[in-house]
């Protein structure tokens, strides 16, 4: 938890406002891409297996 603490504290002061945006919506639209194509290899699984 100490060490974990103390690198958070020490990188907030230096994240902009346009960073976070940019890390947020970077995830996001990493998290979209990851699940759809889940969905599409988990489609086509269940398709060649009957």
């Amino acid at each position: 938890m100490g060490t974990a603490g103390g690198t958070f504290l020490s990188v907030v002061p230096n994240l902009h406002s346009e960073d976070v945006l940019k890390t947020v919506l970077l995830a996001a639209v990493g998290a979209i891409v990851s699940f759809g194509i889940s969905m599409v290899l988990k489609f086509i699984i269940k398709k060649y297996r009957k």
